[in-house]
């Protein structure tokens, strides 16, 4: 695995079309940030917090935003975010759910746990690529995120 560098999108997709479909938006409006995929909710997790096959990754290298499926295997996408926000080091990170869901319950409870966002996949490969074009113009190069937190000095 290549470090990360500079502003990382975390891709967090199981199904391999929707995968390379968002690769290919990305390419074609020149999103030119790294793009890190997870396939499941646990290789999400062990990524973000420096576990499992990520054991020893910087974690001060944080995505500087989380696209999220829902329906993950293992652990699905709403128990990441639940996790996501639950933890110091990763609560102010944006996650935004790119999902096919469209169940109101998903998006209520993805808003309960502060998700950034709930954009529903169109089916529309226009309409998909415009959309992670805009994904890619707000999140990366318009909003201006939180500080990170300061690491905790030892004693």
């Amino acid at each position: 695995m290549t470090p990360m560098t500079g502003k990382t999108i975390l891709l967090a997709e199981d199904n391999a079309n929707d995968e390379e479909l968002t690769l290919r938006a990305l390419r074609k409006y020149n999103v030119a940030n790294e793009v890190m995929v997870v396939r499941d909710g646990q290789e999400a997790l062990d990524f973000l917090f420096g576990t499992g096959p990520h054991a020893g990754r910087d974690l001060s290298q944080r995505p500087q935003v989380m696209l999220l499926d829902i329906n993950l295997p293992k652990i699905n996408g709403l128990e990441v975010l639940k996790r996501v926000r639950a933890d110091e080091r990763t609560k102010t990170m944006p996650v935004v759910i790119l999902t096919s869901s469209a169940e109101d319950r998903d998006r209520l409870t993805a808003y309960a746990n502060f998700a950034n966002s709930y954009i529903r996949k169109p089916v529309d490969f226009d309409q998909f690529t415009e959309a992670v074009r805009e994904l890619g113009m707000y999140w990366l190069i318009l909003n201006e995120p939180p500080p990170r937190p300061r690491q905790a000095q030892a004693s």
